[in-house]
Protein backbone atom coordinates (compact mmCIF):
# COMPACT_ATOMS: atom_id res chain seq x y z
CA UNK A 1 0.00 0.00 0.00
CA UNK A 2 1.18 3.33 -0.55
CA UNK A 3 1.50 5.83 2.55
CA UNK A 4 -0.09 8.92 1.93
CA UNK A 5 1.84 10.32 5.34
CA UNK A 6 4.29 13.09 4.33
CA UNK A 7 7.64 13.78 6.37
CA UNK A 8 7.51 16.21 8.33
CA UNK A 9 10.22 18.87 8.81
CA UNK A 10 12.01 17.86 5.84
CA UNK A 11 11.76 17.13 2.35
CA UNK A 12 12.54 13.56 0.74
CA UNK A 13 15.79 13.14 -0.77
CA UNK A 14 15.70 12.15 -4.49
CA UNK A 15 16.49 8.59 -4.29
CA UNK A 16 13.20 8.40 -2.13
CA UNK A 17 11.33 10.38 -4.36
CA UNK A 18 12.11 7.95 -7.43
CA UNK A 19 11.70 5.25 -4.85
CA UNK A 20 8.38 5.89 -4.00
CA UNK A 21 6.94 6.89 -7.76
CA UNK A 22 8.12 3.55 -8.55
CA UNK A 23 6.08 1.58 -5.71
CA UNK A 24 3.29 3.80 -7.10
CA UNK A 25 3.80 2.36 -10.65
CA UNK A 26 3.31 -0.85 -9.29
CA UNK A 27 -0.34 -0.19 -8.94
CA UNK A 28 -2.29 -0.45 -12.34
CA UNK A 29 -4.92 1.77 -11.21
CA UNK A 30 -2.95 4.45 -9.66
CA UNK A 31 -0.96 4.63 -12.96
CA UNK A 32 -4.32 5.04 -15.33
CA UNK A 33 -5.97 7.27 -13.30
CA UNK A 34 -2.54 9.56 -12.86
CA UNK A 35 -2.46 9.30 -16.80
CA UNK A 36 -6.35 9.78 -17.40
CA UNK A 37 -6.50 12.63 -14.64
CA UNK A 38 -3.43 14.53 -16.55
CA UNK A 39 -4.40 14.41 -20.22
CA UNK A 40 -8.39 15.25 -19.21
CA UNK A 41 -7.02 18.22 -17.28
CA UNK A 42 -4.59 18.92 -19.91
CA UNK A 43 -7.47 19.18 -22.50
CA UNK A 44 -9.83 21.35 -20.15
CA UNK A 45 -6.94 23.67 -19.50
CA UNK A 46 -6.89 23.94 -23.56
CA UNK A 47 -10.17 24.22 -23.69
CA UNK A 48 -10.57 27.30 -21.04
CA UNK A 49 -9.21 29.60 -23.33
CA UNK A 50 -11.64 28.72 -26.26
CA UNK A 51 -14.63 28.98 -23.29
CA UNK A 52 -14.06 32.44 -21.76
CA UNK A 53 -13.69 33.87 -25.10
CA UNK A 54 -16.81 32.78 -25.51
CA UNK A 55 -17.98 34.20 -21.82
CA UNK A 56 -16.37 37.48 -22.40
CA UNK A 57 -19.08 38.10 -25.18
CA UNK A 58 -21.76 37.14 -23.27
CA UNK A 59 -23.78 40.07 -21.75
CA UNK A 60 -25.15 39.50 -17.75
CA UNK A 61 -25.96 41.53 -14.90
CA UNK A 62 -24.22 43.26 -12.22
CA UNK A 63 -24.90 42.20 -8.76
CA UNK A 64 -26.13 44.76 -5.86
CA UNK A 65 -23.28 43.96 -3.79
CA UNK A 66 -23.24 45.50 -0.32
CA UNK A 67 -19.77 44.50 1.25
CA UNK A 68 -18.13 44.99 -2.19
CA UNK A 69 -19.73 48.40 -2.31
CA UNK A 70 -18.18 49.39 1.31
CA UNK A 71 -14.77 48.09 -0.11
CA UNK A 72 -11.91 50.14 -1.79
CA UNK A 73 -11.30 49.24 -4.79
CA UNK A 74 -7.33 48.70 -4.54
CA UNK A 75 -4.89 47.11 -7.16
CA UNK A 76 -3.17 44.07 -4.82
CA UNK A 77 -2.27 42.08 -8.36
CA UNK A 78 0.91 41.05 -6.75
CA UNK A 79 0.39 40.13 -3.68
CA UNK A 80 -2.29 38.08 -5.07
CA UNK A 81 0.11 36.40 -7.49
CA UNK A 82 3.05 35.83 -4.74
CA UNK A 83 0.38 34.09 -2.69
CA UNK A 84 -0.82 32.07 -5.33
CA UNK A 85 2.04 30.97 -6.62
CA UNK A 86 4.70 30.57 -3.77
CA UNK A 87 1.84 28.20 -2.73
CA UNK A 88 1.36 26.66 -5.75
CA UNK A 89 5.29 26.02 -5.93
CA UNK A 90 5.01 24.30 -2.74
CA UNK A 91 1.87 22.05 -3.30
CA UNK A 92 3.62 20.92 -6.34
CA UNK A 93 6.49 20.41 -4.55
CA UNK A 94 4.48 17.87 -2.35
CA UNK A 95 3.09 16.29 -4.98
CA UNK A 96 6.37 15.38 -6.44
CA UNK A 97 7.60 13.76 -3.13
CA UNK A 98 3.84 11.85 -2.39
CA UNK A 99 1.80 10.13 -5.26
CA UNK A 100 -0.91 10.14 -3.61
CA UNK A 101 -1.41 13.80 -2.81
CA UNK A 102 -0.52 14.39 -6.92
CA UNK A 103 -3.19 12.08 -7.85
CA UNK A 104 -5.71 13.46 -5.88
CA UNK A 105 -4.82 17.35 -6.53
CA UNK A 106 -4.69 16.29 -10.15
CA UNK A 107 -8.35 14.76 -9.72
CA UNK A 108 -9.81 17.47 -7.50
CA UNK A 109 -8.58 20.57 -9.84
CA UNK A 110 -9.84 18.67 -12.81
CA UNK A 111 -13.55 18.58 -11.49
CA UNK A 112 -13.12 22.10 -10.32
CA UNK A 113 -12.36 22.75 -13.53
CA UNK A 114 -15.29 21.30 -15.00
CA UNK A 115 -17.12 22.63 -12.04
CA UNK A 116 -16.81 26.01 -12.66
CA UNK A 117 -17.14 26.08 -16.60
CA UNK A 118 -20.72 24.70 -15.31
CA UNK A 119 -21.25 27.41 -13.11
CA UNK A 120 -19.97 30.11 -15.30
CA UNK A 121 -22.25 29.04 -18.12
CA UNK A 122 -25.42 28.89 -15.59
CA UNK A 123 -24.42 32.11 -13.76
CA UNK A 124 -23.89 35.20 -16.56
CA UNK A 125 -22.67 37.91 -13.80
CA UNK A 126 -21.10 41.02 -15.28
CA UNK A 127 -18.16 42.36 -13.19
CA UNK A 128 -18.21 44.77 -10.71
CA UNK A 129 -18.04 48.16 -11.44
CA UNK A 130 -14.57 49.07 -9.84
CA UNK A 131 -13.03 46.01 -11.18
CA UNK A 132 -9.28 46.74 -11.19
CA UNK A 133 -7.57 44.35 -13.71
CA UNK A 134 -5.52 41.31 -11.93
CA UNK A 135 -1.95 41.35 -13.17
CA UNK A 136 -1.30 37.32 -13.42
CA UNK A 137 1.01 36.38 -16.27
CA UNK A 138 0.55 32.67 -15.63
CA UNK A 139 -2.50 32.21 -15.40
CA UNK A 140 -3.81 34.46 -18.32
CA UNK A 141 -1.85 32.19 -20.09
CA UNK A 142 -4.77 29.24 -19.87
CA UNK A 143 -7.15 32.63 -20.85
CA UNK A 144 -5.36 32.90 -23.90
CA UNK A 145 -3.02 35.29 -22.87
CA UNK A 146 -5.75 38.47 -21.86
CA UNK A 147 -7.61 39.12 -18.76
CA UNK A 148 -10.67 38.06 -18.13
CA UNK A 149 -13.15 39.58 -16.14
CA UNK A 150 -16.75 37.20 -16.14
CA UNK A 151 -15.20 34.05 -15.13
CA UNK A 152 -16.81 35.10 -11.91
CA UNK A 153 -19.25 32.27 -10.05
CA UNK A 154 -17.03 31.29 -8.38
CA UNK A 155 -13.65 32.36 -7.73
CA UNK A 156 -11.28 29.97 -9.42
CA UNK A 157 -8.57 31.64 -6.82
CA UNK A 158 -9.83 31.18 -3.72
CA UNK A 159 -11.10 27.49 -4.41
CA UNK A 160 -8.09 26.63 -6.05
CA UNK A 161 -6.35 27.39 -2.91
CA UNK A 162 -8.85 25.96 -0.27
CA UNK A 163 -8.30 22.64 -2.69
CA UNK A 164 -4.22 23.35 -1.90
CA UNK A 165 -5.39 23.18 2.18
CA UNK A 166 -7.53 19.97 1.23
CA UNK A 167 -5.20 17.57 -0.42
CA UNK A 168 -1.90 18.31 1.43
CA UNK A 169 -1.77 16.72 4.84
CA UNK A 170 0.16 17.57 7.54
CA UNK A 171 -1.79 20.30 9.40
CA UNK A 172 0.48 22.59 9.76
CA UNK A 173 0.55 22.86 5.97
CA UNK A 174 -3.21 22.80 5.77
CA UNK A 175 -3.43 25.65 8.01
CA UNK A 176 -1.10 28.00 6.11
CA UNK A 177 -3.54 26.87 3.00
CA UNK A 178 -6.33 27.79 4.96
CA UNK A 179 -5.04 31.46 5.79
CA UNK A 180 -3.76 31.83 2.27
CA UNK A 181 -7.10 30.70 1.31
CA UNK A 182 -8.85 33.81 3.40
CA UNK A 183 -6.34 35.78 2.71
CA UNK A 184 -6.58 35.54 -1.10
CA UNK A 185 -10.52 35.69 -1.00
CA UNK A 186 -9.94 39.02 1.12
CA UNK A 187 -7.61 40.22 -2.19
CA UNK A 188 -9.55 39.36 -4.78
CA UNK A 189 -12.54 41.41 -3.10
CA UNK A 190 -10.18 44.75 -2.53
CA UNK A 191 -9.47 44.31 -6.20
CA UNK A 192 -13.37 43.86 -7.35
CA UNK A 193 -12.43 41.10 -9.51
CA UNK A 194 -15.31 38.80 -7.69
CA UNK A 195 -18.46 39.01 -5.87
CA UNK A 196 -18.63 38.32 -2.29
CA UNK A 197 -20.47 35.44 -3.17
CA UNK A 198 -18.31 34.22 -5.77
CA UNK A 199 -15.66 34.23 -2.87
CA UNK A 200 -17.77 32.50 0.32
CA UNK A 201 -19.00 29.88 -2.63
CA UNK A 202 -15.57 28.64 -3.56
CA UNK A 203 -14.79 26.44 -0.35
CA UNK A 204 -18.23 24.93 -0.59
CA UNK A 205 -17.72 23.89 -4.52
CA UNK A 206 -13.70 23.28 -3.72
CA UNK A 207 -14.55 20.68 -1.02
CA UNK A 208 -17.07 18.78 -3.07
CA UNK A 209 -15.36 18.33 -5.93
CA UNK A 210 -12.74 16.80 -3.33
CA UNK A 211 -14.89 14.26 -1.88
CA UNK A 212 -15.55 13.50 -5.82
CA UNK A 213 -11.73 13.31 -6.47
CA UNK A 214 -11.29 11.02 -3.23
CA UNK A 215 -14.27 8.48 -4.06
CA UNK A 216 -12.71 8.07 -7.66
CA UNK A 217 -8.66 7.90 -6.23
CA UNK A 218 -9.70 6.10 -3.03
CA UNK A 219 -8.64 3.12 -4.36
CA UNK A 220 -5.75 4.07 -5.67
CA UNK A 221 -3.53 3.07 -3.20
CA UNK A 222 -4.17 -0.69 -2.63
Amino acid sequence: MLTLRPSIGRFYRMSNIKATWKAAFTQPLFKKLLYVGATLTTLVLIFFQYFFSIIEKRDGFVMNDWLLHMLPAVNVSYLIFAIIWTTTIYTLIRCLQHPMICLTLIWSFLILCIARIASISLVPFNPPQQLVPLIDPITNIFYGGTFITKDLFFSGHTSTQFIFSLCLIHPKEKWIMYISTVAVGILVLLQHVHYSVDVLAAPFFAWLCFIVAKKITQHASH
